[in-house]
């Protein structure tokens, strides 16, 4: 009666043991099975120190963040700016009225062409004239309108009253004075129209 109460006591403790070696295993599997699984990697990209996002493992660049000294692609690729407007102009005196010089004249293809320089005139304190302020640099070829008009006075003209004539006379009475006379200081009225062509000349009266 002893013995067989002894038995079953060792076969209910042999069964717990093996309860619990079982629980054991199982639970060992599980934790190992957690562990050898890997986290699955982010999408986004981890942060520097900076606080800047460090480029992603494939290589590729990022964008540049907002205020970033870092040129854009179209700065690199060196845009055009605006040209700058050239400061030599063909008609320097478009659309104005100038008291000139005129040096020469010759008449090309139908086409009148002055050589003319800015000068000043002041009125004369003694006498109904004007007093001739010469100018200085050098002078500049200009042409004349087709339809210009020519109002000469003494020492080039036949009267002291502004008289009309044609352009072909007023170049052959400048270049025969010229040759055949003394050196005499002259100015001229002249109106220019908008491309810098002469469309009234107008000689000063000088006795």
């Amino acid at each position: 009666m002893h013995v067989s109460h002894r038995s079953a006591t060792v076969r209910s403790l042999t069964a717990l043991a093996l309860s619990l070696m079982a629980l054991t295993a199982c639970g060992g599997k599980g934790d190992g099975q957690s562990a050898g699984t890997a986290p699955a990697a982010s999408a986004t990209p981890a942060a520097s120190d900076s606080g800047t996002p460090s480029a992603p493992a494939d290589g590729t660049a990022s964008t540049p963040a907002p205020g970033s000294d870092e040129p854009s692609a179209s700065a690199s690729a060196g845009g055009t700016g605006p040209v700058a407007a050239s400061p030599t102009s063909a008609a320097p005196w478009a659309g104005t009225k100038q008291f000139v010089q005129i040096d020469d004249a010759r008449i090309t293809d139908g086409r009148t062409y002055l050589s003319v320089r800015p000068a000043q005139k002041k009125a004369h304190p003694e006498f109904e004239a004007w007093v001739i302020v010469p100018g200085k640099g050098p002078y500049t070829e200009v042409p004349m309108a087709e339809d210009a008009t020519v109002l000469l006075s003494v020492p080039l003209g036949d009267a002291k009253h502004p008289a009309s004539y044609s352009q072909a006379d007023f170049v052959s009475r400048l270049k025969a004075r010229s040759s055949t006379e003394s050196p005499m200081l002259l100015g001229y009225d002249v109106s220019f129209d908008g491309e810098g062509r002469i469309t009234r000349l107008q000689s000063l009266y000088t006795p």
